[in-house]
């Protein structure tokens, strides 16, 4: 088990998560890693002892950034939720404490599942176009920190304030769609951001679902997610999807990519499916 460590939290879910893992009927060897930069390397060590079974704690983050090492090896994911939204857990049907998590990893079964991937990256559950990762490129570093969430939201309203609705082009050549957004959301699961917002997505579809809020005006977004929050038929109004196995995206301008929650990439990149390339513990039935 590695778990994300690297904030005061971290540290207290870690100790709470070890108590509970004598539930299980075999041993686990755990990892609390507080420097972000040593999961790779952590992860890279635990994977050559070839385990059965690979737990993750932490948000959506870590494990999107994590998840790439078990493509193409025998190991089953598990998932611990420790983060802010846990989007991928949600769409899992594991519950977000960690003793229902735990007891999932206990009596749960594994489930074959796709990741999808921003050209060669892999990803657990969405990316992103729009406010969210103008906010997440441009937040000075330690605001969060130091002023705690009212600086982060002061910050998000500033940014919110000189964001501009894009255009997005799905597609090449003269059979590619375009069409003015607020945001693009690629999917391999519903939730985004601890919200359903991508119905049509799933875990086990075979096909990566990009789905636009169309508009000219920055109101539509907030439309959007109010609708989507209270689980209103508005919340389909404004949106189009596409899906397939494989989709061209660029926008005018080129902008930022959050996967996950991380920055990781810009327009112009190619959205896919992996399908069925990994196993995770899932309540059985999920």
């Amino acid at each position: 088990m590695i778990v994300n460590a690297k904030s005061r939290k971290g540290q207290r879910l870690f100790k709470r998560a070890c108590k509970r893992l004598d539930a299980l009927p075999f041993p686990v060897e755990a990892r609390a890693v507080d420097d972000p930069r040593k999961l790779v390397p952590t992860i890279k060590a635990l994977m050559a002892k070839q385990p059965d079974l690979m737990i993750l704690g932490g948000g959506d983050g870590t494990v999107s950034g994590l998840v790439d090492y078990l493509v193409g090896t025998e190991t089953i994911l598990g998932v611990l939720p420790l983060g802010t939204a846990n989007s991928f857990a949600r769409t899992l049907g594991i519950p977000l404490d960690i003793n229902g998590a735990i007891e999932v990893l206990r009596t749960g079964a594994p489930k074959r599942i796709d990741l999808g991937m921003i050209d060669k990256d892999y990803f657990a559950n969405c990316a992103a176009m729009g406010i969210s990762p103008q906010i997440a490129e441009t937040v000075p570093h330690g605001l969060k920190k130091v002023l705690g969430r009212v600086g982060y939201l002061g910050w998000a309203g500033v940014q919110f304030a000189k964001f501009k609705p894009f255009t997005l082009i799905v597609g090449e050549g003269e059979s590619a769609e375009r069409l003015k957004v607020v945001e693009v959301r690629i999917s391999n699961g519903p939730f985004h951001g601890g919200t359903e917002l991508v119905d049509e997505a799933a875990v086990d579809s075979g096909e990566i679902i990009v789905q636009a809020v169309r508009g000219h005006v920055k109101s539509t977004l907030i439309k959007n997610w109010a609708a989507s929050v209270l689980r209103h038929e508005a919340r389909h109004e404004d949106t189009v999807s596409f899906r397939g196995r494989e989709l061209k995206i660029a926008t005018i301008p080129p902008l930022p990519i959050s996967i996950d929650g991380e920055v990781l990439a810009h327009t112009p990149v190619t959205a896919k499916i992996a399908a069925g390339v990994i196993r995770v513990m899932a309540p059985v039935g999920a």
